[in-house]
This record gives C-alpha cells, sequence and structure tokens, in this order.
C-alpha cells in the first residue's frame, strides 16, 4: 500500500518561556483564529548511528497522540527535503502510513533504502510534546493555517534531558505564502524569535545531527589538486544515482532510470580514464558491479526511449494503422514490464546496497597515488586528451556509408570523451566545458540515429510474429526510423566541422 503523501509547509520559531500567543484573527479577510484540543503526543525517532538520514535533512519518526481515539495507534511519519522552502521557512515532502511501532513499514524502509543502504535504522530520540493549537479559518470555514505552540522534552531513558518550546506555523489547504507571512509578522510582535528551520528532533540530537551530509558538494580552491577534482566528480554522480532511487522504484517518472543510468555511466567513465590516478586493482571490480546496474538500467530504459519513439510517429498516422500499432506499443509495454521486474529486483538486492556502500567511500576517500596529488590543471588535460584522440580518430571515418553498430561505437567513444572533459572543467573551467558541449552535440546526432536503428531493428522482429495489419504498420514504421537515421547522419558533417576547431581542443595537452 502507498503511503498518504502532502507537502508540508511550515515556520518554526523559538518563543520564551513566558510567551503568549496573540490574536491571530484577520490574517486573512475575515479569518477567524480558535483554540482546538490540546495534544499530548509521543514521538521516536529512527536513523542510522551515524545519523545519515537527519544530515541529509530527512527524519523519520513513529508518533502516538495525534489522533483524539483511544485507540490512536500511533503514525509513522518520513519527511524529505522540498526544493520549493523559502527563506526561514520549512517545505517538506510527507510520507504517513499508519502501522507497527515495533517495524519501519516497508513502504517507508524502500524511500530511505540508499540512504540507508546495509547499515540499521533505530531509534535515535525520543520526544514528548505538550501541544496547544489554535486553527485559523477563511470566512468559508477552510483552513488557513494551524499554529501550535508545542512544549518539548527531550528524554533520555525516563530522565528529562532538555527541554524546549517552540511555536509552528503549518499552511492549510486555505492558507498561502501571504498568510504565512502576517502570522510570523504577528508572532514575532508579540515576542518570538526570528524562524528557525531546525527540526526538533535535529536540536535534540545535537552537534552530530548538523554535521555535512555524506555526499556533501566538495568546495575547491583556486588550484585544486587532481584527486580533489576527482572526488568532486564522484561526488556528484553518486548523489545523482542516490537521488533517483526512488523515481526509479516508483517507475512514474522515466526520468529516473534515465538519470541513474547517466550516473552509473559517468562513474564507469570517470574510474577509467582517471583510472593511472588510483590504486591498482581497485578500478577495476567497481566498474564491473558499475555495469552490472547499468545492464539493468539501461533495459528499461531503451524501452522507454523506443515506446516514447514508436508513440509519437503512431500519432502521425491515421486511425486504422493506430489502432493496428497500439498491439505494437502492447507487446513493447510487456518486454519493458519485464525490464522493470528485473531492475527492482537488482534495486532490492543486498548487491545494490552494497555497491551503493562502495560508492559512497568511494566518494569521501578514493584511493589515489600521490601523482593525484599534483595541480589538476596540470593532470587531467592530459588524461583528457586521450578519449579525444581515440573519439576524433573513429569520427574522422565516418560516412553515409557507415554501417550502424560501427556509428554507434563512435557514439560511446564521444561520450567518454565528453564525460572526461566535464570532470575537467571542474579545474580548467570554460575552455573544456565548450569542447564537453560541442561532444554533447555530437553525441545527440548519433544518438538519435543509434535509436533509428535499435527501433528498426525490433520493429523488424516484431512483424515477423504479428498479425497481417500489424506488420503492415512495423513496416511503416520501419520506413520512419530509416528517414530519420539518414536525416540524422547529413547532420553529422557540421557538428565534426565544429569539433575539428583548434580552439575546443588547445586546452589538451599531451
Amino acid at each position: 500500500m502507498a503511503p498518504d503523501a502532502s507537502i508540508e509547509r511550515e515556520v518554526k520559531l523559538a518563543v520564551w518561556p513566558g510567551f503568549r500567543l496573540p490574536d491571530l484573527s484577520g490574517v486573512v479577510d475575515q479569518a477567524t483564529a480558535s483554540p482546538a484540543a490540546d495534544q499530548q503526543l509521543e514521538a521516536t525517532y529512527y536513523d542510522t548511528e551515524d545519523l545519515r538520514l537527519g544530515r541529509s535533512g530527512i527524519t523519520l519518526r513513529y508518533r502516538t497522540g495525534e489522533s483524539t481515539d483511544a485507540g490512536d495507534a500511533g503514525v509513522w511519519t518520513l519527511k524529505l527535503p522540498d526544493e520549493s522552502a523559502t527563506a526561514g521557512a520549512l517545505s517538506r515532502a510527507e510520507l504517513t502510513v499508519a502501522g507497527d511501532p515495533r517495524a519501519v513499514p516497508a513502504e517507508l524502509n524502500e524511500v530511505v533504502a540508499a540512504r540507508v543502504r546495509t547499515a540499521t535504522l533505530g531509534p535515535v530520540a525520543r520526544l514528548q510534546t505538550a501541544r496547544r493549537r489554535t486553527d485559523v479559518r477563511d470566512a468559508s470555514g477552510e483552513l488557513v493555517a494551524e499554529v501550535v505552540d508545542d512544549e518539548v522534552s527531550v528524554l533520555d531513558g525516563d530522565r528529562v534531558a532538555l527541554r524546549f518550546r517552540e511555536v509552528e506555523v503549518e499552511l492549510g489547504a486555505a492558507g498561502d505564502e501571504s498568510a504565512l507571512a502576517e502570522l510570523v509578522v504577528r508572532l514575532r510582535a508579540a515576542g518570538a524569535g526570528a524562524p528557525d528551520p531546525t527540526p526538533k528532533v535535529i536540536r535534540a540530537l545535537g552537534p552530530a545531527a548538523v554535521l555535512p551530509p555524506e555526499l556533501a558538494e566538495v568546495t575547491l580552491g583556486k588550484r585544486p589538486t587532481a584527486a580533489q577534482v576527482l572526488r568532486a566528480g564522484l561526488t556528484r554522480s553518486v548523489r545523482r544515482l542516490i537521488d533517483h532511487d526512488v523515481l526509479v522504484r516508483e517507475g512514474a517518472d522515466p526520468e529516473g532510470v534515465h538519470q541513474a543510468r547517466v550516473a552509473t555511466r559517468r562513474l564507469r567513465s570517470d574510474l577509467r580514464v582517471y583510472e593511472s590516478l588510483l590504486q591498482p586493482g581497485w578500478v577495476d571490480p567497481l566498474r564491473d558491479e558499475l555495469s552490472w546496474l547499468a545492464d539493468r538500467l539501461g533495459g528499461v530504459r531503451d524501452a522507454d526511449v523506443l515506446l516514447s519513439r514508436l508513440e509519437r510517429q503512431l500519432s502521425e498516422l491515421g486511425p486504422a494503422d493506430r489502432v493496428a500499432g497500439s498491439r505494437l506499443v502492447a507487446i513493447l509495454g510487456a518486454e519493458r514490464a519485464e525490464r522493470r521486474g528485473e531492475l527492482l529486483e537488482a534495486y532490492r538486492s543486498s548487491r545494490y546496497l552494497e555497491l551503493l556502500d562502495r560508492l559512497v567511500a568511494a566518494a569521501a576517500a578514493p584511493p589515489t597515488l600521490a601523482a593525484a596529488d599534483r595541480a589538476a590543471g596540470d593532470v587531467l588535460p592530459a588524461l583528457a586528451r586521450g578519449p579525444w584522440l581515440s573519439f576524433a580518430k573513429a569520427a574522422r571515418r565516418i560516412t553515409t556509408q557507415s554501417p550502424g553498430d560501427a556509428l554507434h561505437k563512435v557514439r560511446i567513444r564521444a561520450k567518454r570523451a565528453r564525460y572526461a572533459a566535464e570532470v575537467a572543467s571542474i579545474a580548467v573551467g570554460r575552455p573544456a566545458q565548450r569542447l564537453a558541449d560541442a561532444l554533447a552535440a555530437a553525441q545527440d546526432v548519433l544518438g538519435d540515429h543509434h535509436d533509428a536503428g535499435v527501433a528498426g531493428d525490433w520493429l523488424r522482429a516484431a512483424a515477423a510474429d504479428a498479425a497481417p495489419d500489424v506488420a503492415f504498420v512495423a513496416g511503416e514504421l520501419l520506413v520512419r526510423q530509416r528517414v530519420e537515421a539518414d536525416r540524422h547522419l547529413e547532420a553529422w558533417p557540421a557538428v565534426w566541422d565544429r569539433l575539428q576547431k583548434g580552439r575546443l581542443t588547445s586546452w589538451l595537452k599531451a
């Protein structure tokens, strides 16, 4: 069962012991404020031993006391950072599941699996809260905001280790940013402190909970070493893989699989290009595991690309052909479902979680050699030159008669050269990024050509066992693949001409 999902928008303000809630009526036209029933809440928060959820802005708790029913069984709540927060405010995606207090629900475990990995979730804090709530409603009775005055006790066993008080303003369905701002103004005028977005449990856990997250952005100086730049590149790719884990598992947005696949490819490319900076014997096993994951992501991604392509082209055909073509789409959809099942099996395996552990460790401290301690500007251009030369040698051989397999190999080399240039751009700057952008254009042209070829091969195979009307539509679509493939190949000379301009590669050093 899927958890209930919502976006929580709130502002927290610290208040002193003698603080009294002011009149909050009229924050919007004809709004009224009235007290609701007091609540006695008890929450147990869960995290790993090193607090990796809290350090990433994620909180997971089991709380009782929210319901007025005598049989209140409590609710599990997972809160995830949301990018729409304004200054001083908290905006978080909130997932809730009613469940057994003895075990984190599987639905929530799935969401945090890539963060927790092979570690164990356990209780890290227990909070008791005496809550006095005031509801602010508009003229029609809709909730504008819920204002709660919380007296919080942090428990250490049976002992109260810390007490604090805070006021929270959480927007309701009828609330907006202007109402939130007006409520904050009134509370501050009554003596409340400045907005502080720190969640209760983070205050309770203290300094350990505000340490940088595992995959914090690597800050580079003016002359970073090659090791520092490599670490920055690895960190970005590992973070991309982990950040898109949930989208892959949910399956509703194809971009999740796309971005996870890109992350694995970038990691494999970086480890190949910069292998000479890393300890011997360390790279190959990690690249092999990334290849295993990339293959499973690729099966779904390739099906998504092909589905999108065929649906677009079918929309251009007549009604009868679209009906027959829908049966082709159904065949492909079944194949995609099978590939997705294999991908989910991989994502739910210990092998995947152990790979993520290795990647996080690699991003934090890649096992570099002494050569990596030199300035990145002196080291990385020479390493990026190899992938460029490999691509350029193959690209010069492209003609209108080049077979699809040969063009696909050139595309792979373009991708490796692009990724190498993008990592180097962290140190080299704009010159390396210009080459990466030009290589991306080459990759797109060759990629579109490859996609047309893959679609043609699939249609040819599907037509062999199809009914006559479906086979006819497959033939129509096959012609379109050939036309599009030729058009993309015709665009290649202009792309290659741009890449041959010396200024794009002048920063590469032998």
